[in-house]
């Protein structure tokens, strides 16, 4: 089976290979499918034919990640374009539509929020997910909902427009709290024309776009004209708004000497694969702050320049406005066509730079220590249950020297008391999680008294002989890319020769319980992973999951055993009236302590029966 298997892969690979041949030399995109039809990566080229033999031919200078993905490669799709950078948009919109699992994505990026300033005579300033391309402006995206709501509260605080949604008419008959306080100018009852309360929203945009000196500006001229008519409130309101605004200015950090206007970009990765880019945001000389995005399907041996790519080609698609500069802590693949495509967003030139020394190198370590911090601070409080299960296949794969990921994972564990009623138990994690449907029972036929290693040769070698045939369903013949057993080195070496003589070479290893240690089978140090490691966290689940099932198993086996000796062996009682006693006494400790008379009463059984099953059970009672 697993010949005919193998055949059959080498078949579609082949195939795959001479449709090759009729792929042009030209710019496009081609989409990746599983045997299943589904997506599973989008990529560019400027030249396809280049690109797709480069997967089709040796895999010995492929990373881990691509000959995972090529191994499961069953068909692709080409997309013709006539540039490089129409293929880069089209690469864009493809990984959001399909997002595929190969390609490092921003978590949740169809999502992510933004600042939306309304196209209405009385505009609001509102938090929205959607972009509708209705004369509003936008300002994001940002990387929470929280990081929204907390620069619209500091907006609030400085700038005076409505917070309401009511249609203004300037006929309200009376205003909210909000104008009684001064934090709105009264459009509602008509305290300000529909051209004064634009003046606000215009400082308000002004402020979102890091043009602050502007606000103070336009502010101190307006407050010097309402001294000057004895419109002391006015003033007094100008003034106060002002001096809000400078507050918040003293804490922006000076970092240029100019009014150059530039985003910092910088990543950080983890151990386990994860990561994040740090964006700080530079307007006119001053660092306004700095946001992190979390990315999605980066992996341990992924370059940080592959990552600082994809985040530069997903932000810059959705973003409201691209900055005249990008500095970046790595250089990015394929730089001239995205720059190319970054002017074209921006309608204006885009410079993209690593700094390697200087004023804007020290931005970047800067901004990058953020990254590690906020990346870190993730790994620990907000790892989503399928970010902790790809970091712990990760984390295992790394440890145990595996080929690939341990997405099929089965565990073997035996049970029994004093060698009566031995069985072993096999559970399966997929992705993981428990695949009950999977889940497998073995009574042990061929060991005599308390042998576990007997026991587990047995269990192995029964299971994985079922694998290979070829009558079996497709539960059965589904081979795993870890066996893990729990125990030693003695139950791993019994495992292993049972695999040996069905011809399997499956990775394969032992957890001891005492200490948590792994085995492997040609390695005389046990493998101990950190007390606070996924893949630790992993194996054990897997390993107690097993324990429980096994113990289950054997338990039931017990019960029914004894059960049998007690009532099975008395002649007349069969299931029915063997259920009838149990269901009416609960125990055949409740039917020794029952009378005669009362055995008697249950359905089925006469009084004849009911003096035999006293005799044979021994008297409790009357």
């Amino acid at each position: 089976m697993v010949k005919k298997v193998a055949t059959s892969a080498h078949r579609q690979r082949e195939l795959l290979r001479e449709r090759l041949a009729a792929v042009e030399a030209a710019p496009g995109v081609y989409l990746m499918k599983d045997a299943r039809g589904q997506v599973i990566y989008v990529g560019k080229a400027s030249s396809l034919r280049s690109r797709l033999r480069s997967y089709f031919g040796s895999q010995a200078s492929m990373d881990a990640k691509t000959r995972e993905l090529v191994e499961q490669v069953a068909d692709f799709e080409v997309i013709r374009t006539d540039t490089p950078t129409e293929a880069l948009i089209l690469e864009n919109e493809l990984i959001k539509r399909y997002r595929p699992r190969f390609n490092i994505m921003l978590r949740d990026d169809k999502t992510y929020p933004f600042i939306r300033i309304t196209n209405e005579p009385f505009p609001r300033v509102i938090a929205t997910r959607r972009v509708v391309h209705d004369g509003s402006r936008y300002f994001g995206p940002y990387p929470s909902a929280g990081a929204v709501h907390r620069t619209l509260d500091l907006l609030k605080r400085l700038f005076p427009y409505r917070a309401c949604d009511i249609e203004i008419t300037g006929q309200a008959a009376r205003p909210c709290l909000y104008y009684h306080i001064g934090r709105c100018v009264g459009p509602c009852i008509g305290a300000v024309t529909a051209v004064e309360y634009r003046a606000v929203i215009e400082n308000v945009v002004l402020f979102l776009e890091g043009r602050a000196d502007d606000v103070i500006r336009r502010l101190r001229q307006e407050m010097e004209v309402a001294a000057e008519r004895l419109e002391f409130e006015r003033a007094a309101r100008l003034r106060d708004e002002l001096r809000a605004i400078e507050h918040v200015l003293q804490q922006q950090k000076v970092v240029t000497g100019t009014d150059e206007s530039f985003d910092v970009l910088a990543v950080a990765q983890s151990a386990g694969g994860d990561a994040c880019v740090q964006v700080g945001f530079v307007r006119n000389g001053k660092l306004l702050g700095s946001e992190h995005y979390l990315m999605t399907g980066a992996r341990i041996d992924d370059p940080p320049s592959a990552i600082l790519t994809s985040f530069v080609q997903q932000y810059y698609a959705q973003a409201s406005s691209i900055p005249p500069e990008l500095v970046l802590h790595y250089p990015l693949e394929e730089m001239e066509t995205i720059t190319e495509w970054l002017s074209q967003r921006r309608g204006g030139p885009v410079e993209v730079v690593v700094p390697t020394e200087g004023l804007c190198r020290e931005l970047v370590e800067m901004i990058a220590k953020s990254a590690v911090q906020n990346l870190e601070q993730h790994r620990v409080r907000w790892l989503n249950d399928e970010q902790r299960t790809t970091l712990a296949l990760e984390e295992l794969a790394e440890a145990l020297a595996l080929d690939r990921l341990p997405r099929r994972i089965e565990c073997f564990d035996v049970s029994q008391l004093q060698g009566t009623n031995v069985v072993a138990s096999m559970v399966v994690f997929e992705h993981g999680k428990p695949k009950k449907s999977d889940y497998r029972k073995f009574q042990i036929k061929t060991v005599e008294g308390q042998d576990d290693f007997a026991a587990i040769h047995e269990a192995v070698l029964r299971r994985y002989r079922r694998a290979l045939s070829a009558e079996q369903t497709e539960a059965w013949q589904a081979l795993p890319d870890l066996v893990l057993i729990d125990g030693g080195k003695g139950q791993l070496h019994a495992a292993r020769a049972a695999l040996a003589e069905l011809g399997l070479d499956l990775p394969i290893a032992a957890l001891a319980k005492e200490h948590e240690e792994l085995y492997l089978p040609d390695r005389r140090e046990p493998i101990v992973l950190p007390r606070d490691s996924q893949a630790l966290f992993l194996v054990q689940r897997v390993r107690d999951e097993a324990h429980r099932f096994a113990v289950t198993f054997h338990r039931t086996r017990r019960t029914r055993t004894t059960l049998r000796s007690a009532l099975d062996d008395i002649p007349g009682i069969g299931p029915r009236r063997r259920r009838e006693l149990l269901r009416r006494f609960g125990s055949v400790e409740g039917i020794r302590r029952a009378s005669v008379d009362e055995i008697a009463a249950v359905p089925g059984i006469s009084r004849a029966l009911a003096e035999r099953i006293k005799s044979e059970l021994g008297e409790g009672g009357n």
